[in-house]
């Protein structure tokens, strides 16, 4: 599931890839002190395959308004499908659908600096890239991952950058104007089956990597350096479950005195662009209710949560869910405050940041504070 980060037709729109092998849009919508998910456009792409993954082509910040809006989504069958959808309401169309790898795509991105252009992860172990206008034939192909590549996102910062990852327990980070070397490979203790870069900072980039937790890396020095590392900043192992799923939040934060008291925060992300929502500082579990113990054996680690951390930085992993406002039903926030969105990061925190992860077993939504001290 992705969020489009332009609004269509007045709503925010969520983009999943289905199982049923189809591609759903599903719009935000406010009922009185709530928001739901409503069906808003679907398209089918093959019979008999999986949907296994979809992007946007609105990843990167300033996008052209005369842009189209696009998708990109891979299949169980190895096939990449390029959908155009409709802005001003309902709809998606096809625009190109061919045959990228022997086995399962599992990942499909855009280039967020040239959209016409596509990257593609498949089980047959290769990275390519594609320009969608004449997409028979790869743009090149990249033999470097030993097993399926999993995970692949463009740099929404810098301009040539991408990151890929595989079940090879390897991060490579690659300069695209030259994809014979990459910049960086760092070996991990886990399949690598998401990648995420940071939406403001532009040198962190956040990986799910399966039974070795989730990592955070510091790019910097790959990107501007020329050197073949990538400095872990954090790196967190969750006991009995397999990490597939990372975010960062795209919420601004900004410090209030000590002083301050609590105070109640009631929109919801996507809503309104300039809206504020609550300061989601926990672990939230599944509707199934996941054991308790899950959550002690973290906290019993070492008083942090169990963090193995380098370089600085701190994860704070509270127990407790949300306090409820029974006034509303909002959440209720303290310590810290959500900068409205076209506030400069200046006001912001910088140091503070909100990590989102799933985990397989245990079936767990945690909502992590960062802390990059």
């Amino acid at each position: 599931m992705k969020w489009c980060h332009i609004a269509v037709a007045g709503h925010a729109l969520l983009g999943v890839a289905q199982a049923a092998g189809s591609i759903e849009l599903l719009r935000l919508v406010r009922s009185e002190n709530s928001y739901t998910l409503q069906p808003f456009s679907c398209f089918a792409l093959e019979k008999q395959c999986l949907a296994l993954s979809l992007d946007w082509s609105t990843g990167k910040a300033g996008r052209a308004g005369d842009q189209p809006l696009k998708i990109i989504s891979s299949d169980s069958s190895g096939q990449l499908h390029l959908l155009q959808a409709y802005q001003a309401g309902p709809g998606m169309q096809a625009v190109g659908t061919w045959q990228a790898h022997h086995f399962e795509a599992w990942a499909a991105a855009f280039d967020y600096w040239q959209t016409e252009v596509v990257y593609s992860g498949g089980d047959d172990g290769l990275l390519k890239g594609w320009d969608t206008r004449t997409p028979g034939t790869p743009v090149f192909t990249s033999r470097r991952h030993s097993m399926g590549v999993c995970s692949v996102q463009s740099s929404p910062h810098c301009e040539n950058v991408l990151a890929t990852g595989s079940y090879d327990e390897h991060v490579l980070l690659w300069d695209t104007r030259s994809v014979k070397q990459p910049l960086a490979d760092v070996p991990m203790q886990g399949g690598v089956w998401r990648l995420k870069w940071h939406p403001f900072h532009h040198h962190l980039l956040l990986a799910a990597c399966m039974h070795g937790g989730f990592t955070i890396f510091d790019c910097q020095k790959a990107i501007e350096e020329n050197q073949e590392v990538l400095p872990v900043t954090l790196s967190y192992t969750l006991p009995n479950s397999l990490v597939y799923g990372v975010d960062w939040s795209w919420l601004y934060f900004r410090r209030l005195p000590q002083t301050h008291p609590s105070f109640c925060l009631g929109s919801s992300p996507g809503s309104d662009p300039g809206g504020k929502t609550a300061d989601p500082v926990c672990s939230l579990k599944d509707v199934a209710q996941s054991p308790a113990p899950c959550f002690e054996r973290l906290a019993d680690a070492d008083g942090e949560g169990g963090t193995k951390h380098q370089s600085g930085g701190k994860l704070k992993t509270p127990l407790q869910p949300f306090a409820e406002d029974k006034d509303g039903g909002r959440l209720r926030a303290s310590g810290v405050q959500i900068c409205e969105r076209g506030h400069s990061l200046e006001a912001a925190d910088s140091d503070v940041s909100l990590v989102a992860t799933c985990s397989f077993y245990d079936h767990v939504l945690h909502l992590w504070k960062w802390e990059n001290s």
